[in-house]
């Protein structure tokens, strides 16, 4: 019992990645969902969808916004969380708490502050002023610290007998062990960018400083088809699926080793 219900539970949660699919690959003009099942699938849409507006544009944009976001905050939120963890200095618990109470102010709470620093400087309807507002991760450098804190102290003691200075000991000791909640937060950190909506409609005004989501919210008023919008749909899910195909044994590795080591 529990195993079909689990199954009618997953049929419902994919149906509507499927009926994405079947829409963006069914023919032009031919009869398909919710009226009956194409009898030809076809590429035609999705290569016409890149004909639409500034498409390829808007998925460069995200591509850019998603990767750049993913590298940055991975490596400051690594090395903020190292250096809270190994280094001694006055107010390093109250920085750590300050940076945690971060996490309880609403993203809508900060958007106009945020847009007018950023329209001061120049920064709207450009990639850096889409960029650099998301870098400072709290989220990143809490879970980040919860794992360097856990590393055995002999490891630090061992590098430091052999002469590695602090850099070394971060990129060659830290880093490695600390490869599971990365890659985890690589996932989490590019779906959240990807499918960021609200900033990028904020400071992107222009049709060419769209990002994908904001473009597929656009394209109505292009006169695009059911079938284009689905294959735009379905182009903005391959990005995603790629990724998390690609990473997710490290999310695996990093349940297990936060199960162990709790």
């Amino acid at each position: 019992m529990p195993a079909l219900a689990l199954t009618v539970i997953s049929l419902f949660t994919v149906a509507p990645l499927l009926a994405v699919v079947v829409l963006a690959l069914s023919p032009e003009g031919a009869p398909t969902l919710p009226y009956a099942i194409p009898d030809s699938l076809t590429l035609d849409n999705i290569t016409r969808i890149f004909e639409v507006g500034e498409f390829p544009l808007w998925l460069f944009n995200s591509f850019v916004y998603s990767v750049v976001s993913v590298v940055v905050i991975l490596l400051t939120a690594s090395m903020a969380a190292y250096a809270l963890v190994r280094k001694r200095f006055p107010g390093r618990n109250a920085l750590l708490w300050a940076i945690v109470a971060t996490l309880m102010v609403p993203m809508q709470a900060t958007l106009i502050p945020t847009f007018v620093l950023v329209a001061q400087m120049d920064g709207v309807n450009t990639l850096w002023g889409l960029i650099m507002p998301t870098l400072a991760n709290a989220q990143a450098v809490f879970l980040i610290r919860q794992f360097v804190r856990d590393l055995p102290d002999e490891l630090f003691d061992a590098a430091r007998i052999d002469g590695a200075g602090e850099w070394r000991t971060f990129v060659r000791i830290v880093l490695p062990l600390i490869r599971p909640v990365l890659a985890t937060l690589a996932i989490f950190v590019f779906l959240w960018h990807w499918n960021d909506l609200l900033w990028p409609l904020v400071v992107g005004q222009t049709d060419e400083a769209r990002t994908l989501t904001v473009g597929l919210a656009t394209l109505h008023t292009e006169t695009v088809s059911t079938a284009g919008i689905m294959s735009a749909a379905f182009v903005s899910f391959i990005p995603c699926f790629v990724i998390f195909i690609a990473l997710q044994r490290h999310i695996v590795a990093s349940v297990t080793s936060s199960g162990v080591k709790g």
